[in-house]
């Protein structure tokens, strides 16, 4: 069952952001596509700035497909110094994309 994951990560600025999704991609630039994820499962991405931080919106094929994701982002927002990032996950009804 597809999830919706909510990551919000106070204190967490774009120069933060971007420099995560450096990590992830395994390259410089922007994510521009699931592909540039290092596992499967990644339907969507969104991120914006927030209050005091940064928003992450994810819908991922399964649970089972984001916590093999985790295993490659815990690590990297510990190394930029986002160390209590509480993932929310909600089942999906329904999606819409372009």
């Amino acid at each position: 069952m597809a999830i919706v994951v909510v990551l919000e990560m106070p204190g967490m600025t774009q120069a933060q952001y971007e420099q995560s999704a450096d990590k992830v991609a395994g390259r410089p630039g922007p994510v521009r596509s699931p592909a540039d994820w290092p596992v499967a499962g990644l339907i969507s991405h969104t991120s914006a700035p927030m209050d005091g931080g940064w928003l992450v919106v994810d819908v991922w094929e399964s649970e089972e497909a984001f916590r093999e994701f985790g295993k490659t982002l815990l690590p990297i927002l510990q190394e930029l110094g986002l160390h209590d990032v509480q993932p929310r996950t909600y089942p999906v009804f329904n999606v819409v994309t372009r």
